[in-house]
């Protein structure tokens, strides 16, 4: 038996449709799996289970990826095929059970949207990541055995999503002071390698004793794993906030010009902050260019983040409890 799945380029979606991938897995636990996604995306899916093949789609003029895509999948009978994309893959391979997702932008959750490709949008799977013994390995090297750790997501794939630098820094001094959530505790910088200039601030104002930069260190699913190892994480809508939830961490989600109905950190033990201008009047000024514009989170206070993720404390140590 053979299971398709074609799912998202951007790593955020990649993660939020892992949990159809999941149910798909436990519902047909012999299946082989060929996972077909961006290149950014593709190293999230290396350790899943019975995973027969990853197909990198490199984006092409005139929709050719489609057709690498066919090429590289035609001349097998799939039993299950899922297409996230919306493409013409569905109608060209031989295929058992078809599931497609439609076009349109619904005002639900992304999680519940991609759940009903299945029929699940009412008790939709969360997403879920797996790992290998060498990412968990990587994870304790880089974060070893010691005091908590608060997890930290500077950086974003726009600038309009990043939240100020120095609020992030006042942010980590209170949440690590002795009255707050995790005092005393280590502090682990999270970032792409090409984001180090972004982060820099940051880690330069976290004594070294208590900083663990990890920009720019480990695979995705090391990262993950590294994640796995934290207390806390707090950072702007990206897709390594995403991967902070699935990781079951508390995952408290800075939003401001992106849709937090649609986008925020899934599961019971996360929680979001917004900006006090409103999503719509941000994304709504004249000039706003998610690709030009500068940082759009300036009226989410430090005020504001630190009560949203003292709650998220005390609801997350309400539920250990």
């Amino acid at each position: 038996m053979r299971i398709l799945f074609i799912t998202a380029t951007r790593v955020g979606d990649a993660v939020l449709s892992t949990g159809l991938l999941d149910h798909l897995i436990r519902e047909n636990p012999d299946a082989r799996v060929t996972v077909a996604c961006g290149p950014m995306a593709a190293p999230l899916f290396e350790a899943v289970p019975n995973l027969e093949r990853i197909i990198v789609l490199e984006k092409q003029a005139f929709s050719l990826h489609w057709v690498r895509l066919w090429a590289a999948c035609v001349g097998r009978y799939w039993d299950v095929l899922v297409d996230l994309r919306n493409s013409p893959i569905p109608y060209l391979l031989a295929a058992g059970a078809r599931r497609r997702r439609g076009g349109g932008r619904e005002p639900v959750h992304r999680v519940r949207q991609l759940a009903a490709v299945a029929g699940l949008e009412a008790d939709p799977p969360a997403p879920r990541l797996w790992v290998a013994e060498k990412h968990q390995a990587k994870g304790k090297a880089l974060i070893p055995d010691g005091p908590p750790v608060l997890a930290v997501g500077p950086t974003a794939n726009w600038e309009a999503k990043m939240w100020g630098a120095g609020k992030f820094t006042q942010l980590v001094g209170r949440l690590c002071a002795a009255d707050g959530i995790l005092p005393g505790a280590r502090v682990a910088v999270f970032g792409h390698a090409a984001e180090r200039p972004a982060a820099r601030a940051l880690i330069d104002a976290i004594p070294p004793e208590r900083c663990i930069d990890l920009v720019g260190q480990g695979d995705l699913l090391a990262v993950f794993a590294c994640l796995r190892r934290c207390a806390f994480y707090v950072g702007n809508d990206s897709g390594l906030m995403h991967m902070a939830a699935a990781s079951g961490v508390p995952t408290l989600g800075l939003f401001g010009p992106s849709d937090a109905e649609r986008y925020a950190p899934w599961g019971p033990l996360t929680a979001v902050a917004r900006t006090a201008i409103p999503y719509e009047d941000l994304v709504g000024a004249p000039d706003f260019d998610h690709r030009a514009t500068a940082s759009l989170m300036d009226s989410l206070s430090v005020d504001a983040a630190e009560a949203a993720a003292r709650a998220l404390w005390r609801r997350c140590q309400g539920r250990a409890a």
